[in-house]
């Protein structure tokens, strides 16, 4: 799309042009490539402010530039966390899913039995890992 600076009768309109310019620009910066990162988090115990963080650590990731992948918030829509068998599918998904990922930003104070098999996994891959803290802030690995 370009935007013209005259209207339709040939006469300049610059706050019209400034305005579409400017929405032009933002439209375009929004499309920008983004990388993904994987938001690991806990999703067991208190599911629902599990899932509530897991949205928060999401929205984090998107007002950082990023594309987060958060197959906790995923999977249990349709595989049954508390069936063993389901539960190693949809872990397995999101390995693959995480293959095609930047990072993996750790979440929390708590790291779950699934957080730790993935973060071994990150590891083994070569894969960058960062860790934030539940209030958003980067922190180092062993702190």
């Amino acid at each position: 799309m370009s935007v013209s600076r005259f209207n339709s009768e040939g006469y300049s309109e610059p706050t019209t042009y400034d305005a579409l310019s400017n929405i032009e620009k933002e439209t375009k910066a929004a499309r920008a490539y983004r990388p993904m990162v994987y938001v690991c988090s806990p999703f067991s115990g208190d599911v629902c402010s599990n899932i509530a963080n897991a949205q928060k650590y999401s929205r984090f990731a998107v007002e950082q530039g990023y594309i987060p992948i958060a197959p906790h918030l995923l999977f249990p829509q349709f595989l049954n966390d508390n069936d063993l068998t389901e539960r190693e599918l949809g872990l397995h998904f999101g390995n693959v899913l995480m293959s095609h990922c930047n990072e993996v930003w750790v979440f929390g104070e708590t790291i779950s039995a699934g957080m730790d098999a993935e973060i071994r996994r990150a590891k083994r891959k070569n894969y960058r890992l960062r860790y934030f803290s539940s209030g958003l802030k980067e922190v180092c690995e062993n702190a």
